[in-house]
C-alpha cells in the first residue's frame, strides 16, 4: 500500500515498476455508442521512464491528449490498465484519485490556468495551500530562482507576460516534488522565444532536478527537446524517436500515414 501525507490508503499494484513513472497496458478508450462509437485510444501499451523527458505526438484525433489525461488521472479509461509508479489507477475512488493528482502529479496547461485574484507566490504554493503542506522553503527558493521569477512573485497574472505565467505554472508544477509533470501543449499559447523558455524549464527539470517530464505537443521544435518522442494516430501507438531533432520529428511526422498502413 502507498500511504499519501493526510490521505486515506490507496492500493499499490504487485508490478514491477523499477525506473517506470508511469505506465499504460492495453489501455483503451471509447467514446459514444452504435453507429457514433469513437475508437480514441485502441489499446496502447507504453511506458515513461522515471528522470526522462517524453513527447507524444500525433495528428488531431490521434488520441495523444486523451493517453496523456488517462495517465494523469483526469479521465477515466474504458479498458487496460494505468499505472503511476506502482498505483493502478484504475483502482482508485474519485477521492483517491484526487489525492493522487494532488501530491503525486504536476500539471502545465496550455491556457496556464492561473488564478487571476492570487499573486504568483500564491499561485505556485496553491496546490500545497488547499492540501494542507507548508512548502519547503528551500526548494520552494531554488524553484523560483531558477525560473527566474523573484522579482516577479508579488505579480498578479494579469501583470505578467505570456511566458511570465508559463514559469509560474511550472514552478507551482514543480514546487511539491511531484513523481511525474504533464503538460499539455504547454507552449501552445506562446510566441516562440517564451515558448522557448518555457522548454528549456522543462529540460533543466529534467537535468537538473532528475523529474520526470512528459508533454503532448504537435510542434517538432518543442518535441527536440525531449529525449524522446512516441507518435499515435487512430489511437495507436506507431513510432518512436530517440534524440530526436526537429528536421527528424517533422519527417516522421509527414509519413505517419504510412506507418499506419503497415
Amino acid at each position: 500500500m502507498t500511504q499519501i501525507p493526510g490521505a486515506q490508503e490507496i492500493p499499490t499494484a504487485n508490478i514491477p515498476v523499477t525506473g517506470v513513472a508511469a505506465r499504460a497496458a492495453n489501455l483503451t478508450k471509447v467514446y459514444g455508442e452504435g453507429d457514433n462509437v469513437v475508437h480514441a485510444l485502441a489499446g496502447v501499451t507504453v511506458d515513461f521512464l522515471a528522470g526522462e523527458f517524453t513527447a507524444i505526438m500525433g495528428p488531431s484525433g490521434s488520441g495523444k491528449s486523451t493517453l496523456m489525461h488517462c495517465l494523469a488521472g483526469l479521465d477515466a479509461a474504458t479498458g487496460g490498465s494505468v499505472l503511476v509508479g506502482g498505483t493502478e489507477l484504475t483502482s482508485l475512488n474519485d477521492k483517491q484519485i484526487t489525492q493522487l493528482r494532488r501530491d503525486r502529479i504536476g500539471f502545465v496547461f496550455q491556457a496556464f490556468n492561473l488564478v487571476p485574484t492570487l499573486t504568483a507566490i500564491e499561485n505556485i504554493t496553491l496546490p500545497l495551500d488547499i492540501a494542507g503542506r507548508k512548502p519547503d522553503q528551500q526548494w520552494l527558493d531554488t524553484v523560483v530562482d531558477r525560473l527566474g521569477l523573484r522579482p516577479r512573485l508579488g505579480h498578479r497574472p494579469t501583470e505578467l507576460s505570456g511566458g511570465q505565467q508559463q514559469r509560474v505554472a511550472c514552478a507551482r508544477a514543480l514546487v511539491g516534488r511531484p513523481e511525474i509533470i504533464f503538460g499539455d501543449e504547454p507552449t501552445g499559447n506562446l510566441d516562440s522565444r517564451s515558448g522557448a523558455e518555457v522548454l528549456s524549464i522543462l529540460r533543466a527539470a529534467v537535468n537538473d532536478f532528475g523529474q520526470t517530464v512528459v508533454i503532448v505537443t504537435h510542434d517538432p521544435r518543442a518535441a527536440a527537446y525531449a529525449d524522446r518522442v512516441v507518435f499515435l494516430a487512430d489511437g495507436r501507438i506507431v513510432d518512436e524517436v530517440r534524440r530526436p531533432t526537429a528536421e527528424r520529428v517533422a519527417e516522421k511526422l509527414i509519413h505517419l500515414d504510412e506507418l499506419v498502413a503497415r
